[in-house]
């Protein structure tokens, strides 16, 4: 789970390289999912909550 008090202390380029890992991870396991080798479903709704709480924190960030 990603802390969101320490993401918004990063840099914008920082935050972003943490979202392209995040959405590598994700595709990573689709993939895993769709072949039936993923065992542990419940990552992926968490790699989904990450990226959408990087996406908030970009966004207030945005609005400063």
């Amino acid at each position: 789970m990603i802390d969101v008090k320490e993401l918004r202390s990063k840099t914008p380029a920082e935050v972003q390289d943490v979202l392209v890992g995040l959405a590598k991870e994700q595709f990573g396991l689709r993939m895993q999912k769709s072949i039936g080798q993923l065992t542990q479903t419940h990552l992926l709704k968490r790699v989904s909550r990450d990226i959408a709480r990087v996406k908030t924190v970009m966004g207030e960030s945005k609005d400063v």
